[in-house]
């Protein structure tokens, strides 16, 4: 009897409506059967897991993955960790998780600055210093965490100080070496860290305007503006959404769309990575270093 060959993917998803977004990215990675489950939390996930377990053996369980995802992060990440503690000795498959688009989307962030900035240099990345504007939503952690690790200095921006602190803890209990400080919007610490940045990140809600035209003003330094918000008004005064290395005085600016590409390649290079090897799994880290191979100049 031959083995299954087939690509299944499970979708977890912990909003009641799995993600039309992530189905569709899935199918166009390849993806064979797509197995859609909305509503799932860590108390109800195993029998899931089980099921993704224990219906392949050998090589044919490598074309069995998971995606994780839903608007509810943190959920998403406790489901996350109830999938991989599952699994023992050979019985497991790969997984991704990528809650709201949040781990690809500052993956891809990440990757558009370091166009720019040698952020990928450990001892030049601890020379830049980097503002986090909306800095405690799902993006703004990520990228947060992905230029902590790196070794950039890491101001985290957001409108209730204590907001920022607790997200910068939460960081740095994953990233001890990170260097992270906590600003409250419009206070005398948030002018004195955008006239030091050399890279400005806007990743707030749809509809808010976190930087200004004054403000840009004052963020003199800066050599790249990147505002993830797709939808008018900008996040970033002036910036429009599909801005990609866009020269505006001594900065360049990206716009969501500007970075969009980047974050769609590697969202389908995710999907297509969970498949026929050892299992893996896929977190903002492991994102970062698969979009920095896909973005580096041939050899």
């Amino acid at each position: 009897m031959t083995a299954p060959t087939r690509r299944v993917l499970l979708q977890l998803d912990c909003d009641p409506q799995p993600s039309a977004f992530d189905a569709i990215v899935a199918v166009d990675a390849g993806v064979d059967v797509l197995l859609p489950y909305g509503g799932v939390s860590p108390q109800t996930v195993l029998p899931l897991v089980h099921g993704a377990m224990f219906t392949r053996g050998g090589a044919a369980l490598s074309q069995t993955a998971i995606f994780v995802g839903g608007s509810n992060v943190e959920m998403a990440e406790a489901v996350c960790a109830e999938v991989t503690q599952a699994f023992f000795g050979p019985v497991r498959v790969s997984v991704m998780l990528d809650p709201a688009g949040a781990n690809t989307t500052a993956s891809a962030a990440v990757l558009a600055a370091a166009r720019h900035l040698p952020l990928f240099d450990q001892e030049q990345a601890a020379r830049c210093r980097a503002l986090v504007l909306g800095g405690t939503g799902p993006v703004g952690q990520r990228v947060a965490r992905l230029l902590g690790r790196l070794g950039v200095a890491v101001d985290v921006a957001s409108r209730k100080l204590q907001r920022a602190e607790e997200v910068c803890a939460g960081v740095m209990e994953k990233v001890p070496h990170a260097r992270l400080a906590p600003v409250a919007n419009a206070s005398t610490a948030f002018h004195t860290a955008l006239e030091s940045s050399d890279l400005v990140v806007s990743c707030g809600a749809a509809g808010v305007v976190l930087l200004d035209a004054a403000g840009r003003k004052r963020a003199g330094k800066a050599r790249v503006l990147i505002d993830l918000n797709a939808v008018p008004p900008a996040g970033i005064e002036g910036i429009g959404s599909g801005d990609k290395a866009k020269p505006e005085g001594p900065a360049v600016v990206y716009g969501a769309l500007g970075v969009g590409g980047t974050k769609m390649k590697i969202h389908r290079a995710g999907i297509e990575k969970l498949f026929g090897a050892k299992s893996v799994v896929l977190d903002a880290e492991e994102l970062l270093a698969l979009g920095e191979s896909l973005t580096a100049p041939p050899t």
